[in-house]
């Protein structure tokens, strides 16, 4: 089960925040050096990285003076406000070192929740990633309200994961992984190497909450395991101070608890859109378009489009029907009703003449296209 760690190519990591403040005695920068050190090595090794950071509140609290975590909204705000400079500014510096470039990126539910917002996320990390530069993501504590945060760094990590459509999220803990008794009170406690990340079994050994600086348990990490499992990644929850822990893994090494999804990447994204029923509008294709679909399993080009119905905007479901009238594929189309109906029937390279820019080459990415 492991070489789904060693195959994969874009990995998602989140450090936790008593990892990344020494349990709140301020960031520790020896450890952030050395994580560094393992994602560069990564990077060079070809693998596609972003990078979930918490820490923020912990590092405002510690700046301040601020022992316990404070319950109030506004002061969380207010700790986080004043954490953040340090935490970006400590990651820039140490990947720096290594002439490695890194891009603040804080995200809301609000981001995630809106189909728009949630397409141009994907694309700024994606031409990041594409850059070599390494975002940092994190949670915007700042203007984070009750009903829009994510809850803890576990649950976002998993969501950007889905969002960047990794293969492997990473999860560094305080803890070596998911144990099936707590080992802080039971000497006999193992370790689990490997589960399926819908194993029911796992919810009975997963209590606990989080400790004084962090919102997340192992239930959170358990919860963000299947939430990126949806998407077909597979999660590995394992001890951050483990010596050279990130390379390790890459190396195939048993290390911590790997949670594996019942699909593959791919065929888990295709499973979604095969059933997601509510659509906004229609597209009617030529023949050369419904064979370069069905037969070639290609994508759909504008010059392929004959007729555009419906008021949808990017990013949202779009049903492909042939003249007669059969549908014969469903996806997430790159534009709007309005700005398809400007280009269809018109080559790619025509888009950005048309419409004064170009998001994306295809109407619908072959990946985000099922045949029905």
């Amino acid at each position: 089960m492991r070489d789904k760690v060693t195959n994969a190519r874009r990995w998602v990591v989140k450090i936790g925040s008593a990892l990344l403040t020494a349990d709140g005695r301020g960031l520790d920068q020896a450890a952030m050096a050395r994580w560094v050190g393992q994602m560069v090595a990564l990077r060079e090794a070809g693998i596609e990285l972003v990078l979930v950071s918490s820490g923020a509140v912990a590092a405002g609290m510690s700046r301040l003076g601020w022992s316990v975590r404070p319950s109030a909204i506004h002061e969380l705000q207010a700790a986080a406000a004043v954490g953040q400079m340090g935490l970006v500014r400590a990651w820039e510096s140490a990947f720096a070192e290594h002439g490695r470039h890194t891009a603040q990126v804080l995200l809301t539910h609000d981001d995630l929740s809106d189909r728009k917002r949630y397409l141009n996320a994907r694309s700024t990390l994606r031409t990041l990633v594409e850059l070599g530069a390494v975002p940092v993501i994190n949670e915007n504590d700042t203007v984070a309200t009750d009903e829009i945060r994510f809850g803890d760094n576990d649950t976002l990590a998993a969501l950007v994961a889905n969002l960047v459509e990794a293969d492997l999220l990473v999860i560094l803990t305080d803890r070596d992984g998911m144990f099936d008794a707590d080992p802080r009170h039971n000497p006999d406690a193992q370790l689990i190497f490997e589960a399926r990340a819908d194993d029911a079994a796992l919810d009975a050994v997963a209590g606990g909450t989080g400790g004084a600086l962090g919102r997340g348990g192992m239930q959170t990490k358990l919860r963000a395991a299947r939430l990126a499992a949806r998407s077909g990644a597979s999660t590995v929850i394992v001890g951050g101070a483990i010596e050279r822990v990130l390379g390790r893994l890459q190396e195939g090494e048993r290390l911590g608890t790997l949670l594996t999804s019942e699909c593959g990447l791919l065929a888990a994204r295709k499973q979604w859109l095969a059933g997601h029923l509510q659509t906004r509008g229609t597209l009617t294709i030529d023949p050369g378009a419904v064979a370069a679909l069905r037969d070639a399993r290609k994508s759909l080009l504008p010059v392929g489009v004959r007729r555009v119905e419906g008021n949808f905007r990017r990013g949202e479901m779009v049903v492909c029907v042939d003249a007669e009238g059969r549908e014969i594929a469903r996806g997430l189309c790159n534009y709007s009703a309005v700005e398809a109906q400007k280009i269809i029937g018109q080559a790619s390279d025509a888009i950005e003449s048309l419409l004064g820019y170009v998001d994306e080459p295809e109407l619908i990415h072959r990946d985000n296209l099922v045949l029905v």
